[in-house]
């Protein structure tokens, strides 16, 4: 039987196109190395920023924060083998020179990385 006809061999038609925002694009992953921002236009006419590669993190301590470089990806607890690849996401624990900084929100959403000291 062919593929994409009926048992009476008609065609089947869809009834309409995608919308933009119900289309799937590639995954966005925010890597280890130097600074690279996109901005996508979303609904409404706004604008969202994303990050793809970061080598910097704003890490609050008790009440100060402070723009640090970040060394390497030490773990991510949702996938070990992001950590592997240096890919920052929510939850990764990565190394500083102020020492080992947890993740806090999500790069990929917000154009940024933060994070809170971890002892």
């Amino acid at each position: 039987m062919n593929k994409g006809r009926k048992v009476s061999g008609g065609k089947y038609i869809r009834n309409r196109k995608k919308k933009s925002y119900e289309t799937r694009g590639q995954k966005k992953v925010t890597k280890l190395g130097e600074e690279k921002r996109k901005t996508k236009k979303v609904k409404g006419g706004n604008k969202k920023t994303y990050l793809l590669q970061s080598k910097f993190v704003n890490v609050k301590e008790k009440n100060k924060t402070s723009k640090t470089e970040i060394k390497n990806v030490l773990e991510t607890p949702s996938n070990r083998f992001l950590a592997r690849r240096n890919i920052i996401t929510k939850g990764t624990i990565i190394e500083t020179e102020l020492g080992k900084v947890k993740i806090t929100n999500r790069p990929t959403q917000e154009g940024n990385i933060n994070g809170i000291l971890v002892e």
